[in-house]
């Protein structure tokens, strides 16, 4: 099922919604003209766990390795995991960004983003498979969404072959349905070693560390 439209009322433009689904596209656009420079590129701005935790060496000079946490929130494999993502982040970012206010939103997004995928090199600390995508930081944006709007009707599609079914299922139903897939898919991955090319706990992190951080960046908080 691919989400499409929430009736989530949005008092603000969602600016910083839209820089960061530019930002994302442009990226990607650029990581496809390299070509044959792609491969080097990705090794350079990825996530890889092993080298978080100094188990082995980076081996493109000239870039440090804990900004990786930020820059790979910004790099995707390949067009289809791109779509994914702008989607989920275009349709559920906007209602949390009305919510937050702009600034606070896009550190909300940067900082689960960052936990997501520290969630991950926590279950893969010696892996030195290069972790990319926004998927961690959106998830953490499903996170306060669930929260913040359960009873929200979130319009999804049901691609079947040459029908498109679209029907309307609530937010706590849809969201909530997401987080559990995601934490049986990460479980089962480490028990059966099953490997999918997917961060289920990068998924199931982000949004655990959405649902706890909201009530810092929901503003009129007093601290």
């Amino acid at each position: 099922m691919l989400p499409i439209r929430d009736n989530v009322y949005r008092h603000k433009l969602p600016v910083v919604t839209m820089l960061l689904i530019v930002t994302n596209v442009s990226i990607f656009i650029y990581q496809i003209s390299l070509g044959a420079e792609i491969d080097a590129f990705i090794e350079r701005y990825a996530v890889v766990p092993a080298e978080l935790a100094g188990a082995v060496s980076n081996p493109i000079a000239g870039f440090p390795v804990f900004p990786t946490l930020i820059t790979s929130l910004f790099l995707h494999g390949g067009l289809f995991h791109l779509f994914g993502n702008m989607l989920y982040l275009w349709v559920f970012g906007g209602s949390v960004e009305s919510r937050f206010g702009h600034l606070r939103f896009f550190f909300f997004y940067i900082i689960t983003g960052i936990i997501a995928t520290l969630s991950h090199i926590f279950f893969y600390i010696d892996s030195t498979t290069p972790l990319i995508g926004a998927s961690g930081a959106i998830a953490g944006v499903l996170g306060a969404y669930f929260f913040l709007y359960p009873l929200a009707r979130i319009q999804v599609v049901l691609p079947l072959f040459i029908l498109f079914p679209v029907f309307y299922i609530p937010a706590l139903i849809f969201l909530g349905g997401w987080f559990i897939i995601q934490l049986v898919s990460g479980w089962t991955a480490l028990y059966y070693d099953t490997s999918t090319g997917i961060a289920w706990w990068a998924h199931a992190g982000g949004f655990a560390a959405g649902a706890v951080m909201l009530v810092f960046f929901l503003p009129g908080r007093r601290y």
